[in-house]
């Protein structure tokens, strides 16, 4: 046990943490020629054009460093803010922690959310100075801004580059002196983390996990905590780049274990393997279910494909046991589902994975958050809101509490206006306000999720030219006063359009959305009122004019009462028309209201 040692990287998007872990893997000869390939541990197509990681990974090297042979196990985290809780367990694995830090972009607003994760954990932190050989980095002003953030020396920081291979021989030094071996004791009942899942369509679920007590033997009969199941350990292993299958992982290694699992959503990250004849009495600590954040409808464009979309839904549920959906319908789009996302990235991840692996286009309703809502018959009992049209009547109404978050955001001294602008604008209350350096502060806010959901990102990054970083941890419920606005389209209500929104915010964006429906809906031969509604009362009204058709135009001259019969004929015609009417809303309708400010 003592020549292993298990470590994460963790950074910020674009700080070059797949890079890194090409170049370890190509530096300990855990690759051959024929698979190097760019970020080798990115392995969906998605991945690589955005650049980002979706999907952690773990990977194991061997390295003889003095002559003794080392077991590198690197247990990649995904960086983006929606899979914190995934990164959480990822570091509970762990023992140690390369920090990287870009040399021209300084530490960002999702490095120290992630560093603060990693030292809750007692982790072994490893600074690294990445992209030193960039023109525009600024190596001596980052080394001081690490220093002020670790409270370590500056011998401590590595200089690095990882497109080039500089440093790389000393960061492996460090991970093998600096990082303590795993403790664990190899005689006691087995007790294995499980820090990851993958979905493999010919064997089943694929857990990823972590030894702390005992070992794990091919064939022996496991059990799940959490979950309460066994099953029969068919077959345990390393991960390289490929599986190899052992007899027996030990206490302190990483490995993969399959068991012929075919649901996802039985394997849960987090949950600890124990031997199903002799367990252990205290699981792994840290354990939660994944709460989905954000909510939103899925509709198929044709409504004959409800089936294929709820089989694609089921598939890629497979692979994502995080993505939560029920079957609800609409009256303007049909049957479809209200599916439960991490965020508004996994959204539109999910979006794009049905789109490019099962063909199906679909339409999004607007993404909205979970509500606790009381009535005044039950004062004390929640009722669960994921849906706007789930809200009880306004009389019966006592309260309605919303999902809080702490966000915070770094940027340059320049833009600190705009961003406290823009937060206040979303209902922000500044809590705090740290200059890191003369030119870069931090901003924390006690903010709704509802505010972020739509456009807070793209408007963050617009009001800060690109230079703010962003980041969010949630804080609970609070109680706001809250109102369920709706759009009614020819007198009828359209409920994919419903919205709940703070009642200061509630005739702003109601009007701005009838505006908006009124550039978009195509004219018809009848009127066609848009109103915005809160309860009985309407708050803002647009009318789509109707075409007219020119009825007179075969009398030439003649008596005024040939014409003057057939309008009235045309009045009546109009007349019945919108009574029996119906209006056909078009797909950019629905995505309009998310960009209102546009």
């Amino acid at each position: 046990m003592k020549n292993i040692r298990n470590f994460c990287i963790i950074a910020h998007i674009d700080h070059g943490k797949s890079t890194l872990a090409d170049r370890l893997l190509d530096f300990t000869g855990s690759v051959t020629d024929r698979e190097k390939q760019e970020q080798l541990l990115d392995s969906m197509d998605l991945e690589r054009e955005r650049g980002i990681t979706i999907k952690s990974h773990a990977i194991q090297m061997n390295y003889t460093y003095k002559g003794e042979e080392y077991i590198l196990n690197l247990i990649d985290t995904p960086g983006h803010v929606d899979f914190s809780y995934e990164v959480s367990r990822s570091i509970a694995a762990c023992e140690g922690a390369l920090l990287i830090v870009d040399a021209a972009q300084s530490i960002q607003a999702q490095t120290i959310s992630n560093l603060y994760l990693a030292l809750e954990n007692d982790l072994e932190i490893i600074p690294v100075l990445n992209k030193i050989d960039l023109p525009s980095a600024n190596p001596e002003v980052v080394t001081d801004d690490i220093v002020e953030l670790l409270g370590c020396n500056k011998s401590d920081i590595i200089p690095a580059s990882a497109k080039t291979g500089i440093g790389i021989e000393e960061i492996l030094s460090a991970i093998i002196e600096r990082i303590p071996a795993p403790t664990g004791k190899p005689d006691a009942p087995l007790r294995a983390l499980v820090f990851d899942s993958v979905y493999n369509p010919f064997r089943g679920v694929e857990t990823y996990f972590r030894v702390f007590n005992g070992s794990i033997k091919k064939g022996q009969q496991i059990k799940f905590v959490a979950t309460d199941k066994n099953y029969f350990a068919d077959e345990v292993g390393t991960l390289r780049l490929k599986q190899f299958p052992r007899q027996e992982i030990k206490a302190g290694d990483v490995g993969y274990l399959i068991t012929g699992i075919k649901d996802a959503r039985e394997v849960k990250v987090g949950d600890t393997i124990t031997d199903a004849k002799n367990p252990t009495t205290e699981a792994v600590s840290g354990f939660e279910d994944v709460k989905p954040m954000v909510f939103a409808g899925i509709y198929p464009v044709d409504t004959e494909e409800f089936e294929d979309l709820r089989s694609s839904m089921e598939k890629l549920q497979l692979n994502d046991a995080s993505l939560v959906f029920v079957p609800e319908s609409s009256a303007a789009l049909g049957f479809g589902f209200r599916c439960g996302f991490l965020g508004m990235l996994h959204l539109e991840i999910i979006q794009e994975r049905l789109e490019r692996e099962f063909d199906m286009t679909v339409i999004t309703t607007v993404p909205n958050v979970s509500y606790h809502a009381f009535t005044h018959k039950n004062p004390d009992q929640a009722i669960l809101v994921n849906n706007p049209t789930d809200l009880p009547e306004p009389s019966s109404l006592a309260r309605v509490e919303e999902p809080f978050i702490k966000a915070s955001i770094i940027t340059k001294s320049d833009f600190v206006g705009s961003v406290m602008s823009l937060c206040i604008e979303k209902r922000g209350q500044i809590t705090n306000q740290t200059y890191l350096t003369p030119e870069r502060v931090e901003l924390n806010f006690d903010m709704p999720l509802a505010e972020i959901v739509f456009d807070f990102y793209d408007r963050l990054k617009t009001v800060s030219k690109g230079y703010a970083s962003f980041d969010y941890s949630p804080i609970g419920m609070r109680a706001s006063k809250l109102v369920k606005v709706d759009i009614l389209l020819n007198g009828s209500v359209v409920d994919a359009l419903s919205a709940l929104l703070h009642v200061d915010n509630a005739y702003d964006i109601g009007k701005k959305m009838c505006e908006k429906l009124r550039q978009l809906i195509p004219r018809q031969q009848f009127d066609i009122p848009i109103q915005a509604a809160i309860g009985a009362k309407i708050i803002s009204r647009e009318t789509v004019k109707a075409l007219r058709k020119d009825v007179t135009a075969k009398c030439y001259g003649g008596d005024i009462s040939r014409k003057r019969k057939l309008l009235e004929k045309q009045k009546k015609g109009k007349k019945r028309m919108r009574l029996v009417g119906n209006v056909e809303i078009p797909q950019e309708a629905f995505m309009a209201v998310l960009k209102l400010n546009d």
